[in-house]
């Protein structure tokens, strides 16, 4: 983390990870804004992920998602959820990153194709990154973007096992010593 003083948190990590569970317990917690940024580029655009990729490709989104990273670039007392893929950005997560505290959300993939399964948005909102069945996207996507989430990552936390309300917990614990609450 660039900096003693915490402004910002973002969660970063795969899909399915809790991101944006974790998040808002979080911006409840400390009274700070929230936002799930791929739900934030939906919005702006008008129109789904599934609709930007298919109209566009993943470079459309991928520019969309560029452009709302630097605008949350000088939001403090905000927690950020990013898209699983938005640590590619490394020149905007670079100056997101200073005065915030970069949180991993990470899971095993058997945990993360359980709880995609699970969730109704996976087949409608969410397109194949790769094409590939789901298992084999989340073991080669995982393998890709590992490097970059521990890269930025100030502090990394397994979800499989944890509640988000004990994440939740875990973070503001990490947060006591770095933050100025009011």
């Amino acid at each position: 983390m660039a900096g003693n003083e915490v402004r910002r948190i973002l969660l970063i990590g795969f899909r399915a990870t809790g991101k944006s569970t974790v998040g808002r317990i979080l911006a409840r917690k400390l009274g700070w804004d929230f936002v799930d940024l791929d739900d934030y580029v939906e919005e702006k655009a008008g129109k789904s992920i599934r609709e930007m990729v298919e109209e566009g490709g993943w470079e459309a989104f991928r520019k969309k998602e560029r452009e709302a990273l630097r605008e949350f670039s000088p939001r403090e007392r905000l927690v950020l959820a990013l898209g699983g893929g938005a640590v590619r950005h490394r020149e905007e997560m670079e100056i997101l990153r200073d005065g915030a505290l970069v949180v991993w959300l990470c899971a095993r993939p058997e945990t993360i194709l359980r709880r995609l399964s699970a969730d109704p948005r996976t087949q409608t909102q969410r397109p194949s990154l790769t094409g590939r069945s789901w298992e084999e996207e989340v073991v080669e996507l995982l393998r890709e973007r590992e490097p970059l989430y521990r890269h930025f990552a100030d502090l990394a936390l397994c979800t499989d096992a944890l509640s988000p309300e004990e994440i939740a917990r875990k973070i503001l614990e990490e947060l006591k010593p770095r933050i100025t609450l009011e």
